[in-house]
């Protein structure tokens, strides 16, 4: 059966990243006990589908969804989602069909994604929790981390202090354009650095300015690295504000 077209709608994108606590509180009083814990891999598949949703939304198009390292039970990761979706569809009050509406397809497709890969996670043997507690560590880190597509130059992941550093949750950064954050200015900058990994490059260090959601700019020093996964090349990007002394994670 062929899916029903996916209507562009950025505001509801905007909209979910902003209500992303409230649909969690209301999601873990639904699922009780059973609400997964906040360092769980069914966590972090849910995280997963938050970003490919919202840019689902702000696209009008469904991407490939991003589940490398996800090792949840198909069953278990559709009691999750369900339940989200009827959160986000409590949360949305008077237009909560609309929401319910817009998400379920996209459930539907996160899940079929997820079974498509079962025969490879099969073969690839015991699930490994060192990815698990790499994100965790670089979500607790100080320093700003994105990683960026060098080829599409979208962000693709973002920690909370990049978050911070940008005005901008660390949700609403996934799937947005660079160039939304990069000053004209340093847009050649930027773009040689990106160019040099994608020709094999590398590591990169250079100071440049990003431009927060406000307006203003932040002077940093960047350390960007070459990341190469099986369809793409991701510049993992470490910001630090000019002056800054190393800084520990967070405890």
């Amino acid at each position: 059966m062929q899916a029903a077209p996916l209507a562009r709608d950025p505001r509801m994108a905007a909209w979910l990243v902003a209500r992303r606590r409230q649909i969690e509180g209301a999601l873990a009083a639904r699922l009780g006990e059973s609400a997964p814990g906040p360092a769980s891999p069914e966590t972090e598949a849910l995280r997963r589908f938050r970003s490919f949703a919202a840019q689902a939304l702000q696209r009008g198009a469904a991407p490939a969804p991003a589940l490398d390292g996800v090792r949840v039970p198909e069953r278990r990761v559709a009691e999750i989602l369900d339940a989200w979706i009827e959160a986000a569809a409590t949360a949305a009050g008077p237009r909560s069909e609309a929401v319910r509406g817009a998400l379920s397809p996209l459930g539907d497709a996160f899940r079929a994604a997820l079974r498509d890969t079962a025969p490879a996670r099969r073969k690839s043997g015991a699930p490994r929790t060192g990815s698990r507690a790499v994100r965790a560590a670089i979500d607790r880190v100080a320093d700003g981390y994105l990683a960026i597509d060098v080829d599409a130059r979208t962000i693709v992941d973002a920690n909370p202090a990049a978050g911070a550093l940008l005005a901008t949750p660390r949700d609403a950064l996934l799937g947005r354009a660079a160039a939304a954050h990069v000053p004209a200015e340093e847009c050649d900058t930027w773009w040689a650095h990106l160019d040099a990994l994608a020709e094999g490059g590398d590591t990169r260090r250079f100071r440049t300015r990003l431009r927060a959601a406000g307006g203003s700019t932040v002077e940093l020093e960047v350390s960007l690295t070459r990341y190469a996964q099986r369809h793409r090349i991701l510049g993992l990007a470490v910001l630090r504000p000019q002056g800054s002394p190393a800084t520990p994670a967070h405890p």
